[in-house]
């Protein structure tokens, strides 16, 4: 079995490695109708399709020494969400990506592990600019962006999608 890697801790989270065992948390999160609104769909619709999942994760962590992470309460080890840091072809560089169990929302989660992530990105990775990007109709997520530093940049369609996204940036 992997050693669990913790990337960041805050005073509430924990931020970690995904490992093949977070399967169950991986199918929940995934299959939650806000994240496949919001996020899209993943192709994650059971524990065989959550492995590969987070093989290709693992891999970046690897190849980038970042990706997403899982997050989960320090006091509990319960997962809550996912937060981290995303490599797209189709972006000029890393974006900050975050989910959260419905059931966690509202508690100020999103904004603790973002904060964490932003830091991370700018002051430990020394990456140069950070990037979000979000649906135009996701309002919370939009909220969480403008709280911790990064500022609007207009619309996007991303690679050969039609679809508009919300781009959002901070310089280190």
């Amino acid at each position: 079995m992997p050693t669990t890697t913790t990337i960041l801790e805050t005073p509430r989270l924990t931020l970690r490695e995904m490992e093949p065992a977070d399967a169950p948390f991986i199918v929940e999160q995934l299959t939650d109708p806000s994240f496949l609104a919001n996020i899209g769909d993943r192709g994650v619709h059971d524990l065989d399709s959550a492995q590969p999942y987070i093989e290709r994760w693992r891999a970046n962590y690897a190849r980038d020494g970042y990706g997403l992470w899982l997050v989960e309460r320090r006091d509990t080890r319960e997962p809550v969400g996912l937060c981290g840091l995303v490599r797209r072809d189709t972006l000029p560089g890393p974006d900050i990506g975050y989910s959260l169990l419905p059931r966690f929302r509202g508690q100020g989660y999103a904004l603790e592990a973002c904060t964490a992530v932003r830091d991370h990105a700018l002051k430990t990775l020394g990456l140069p600019r950070l990037l979000a990007i979000v649906s135009p109709g996701n309002v919370a997520s939009a909220k969480v962006l403008d709280r911790i530093g990064l500022q609007s940049q207009g619309r996007i369609t991303l690679g050969d999608s039609t679809e508009e996204l919300d781009l959002y940036a901070i310089d280190a």
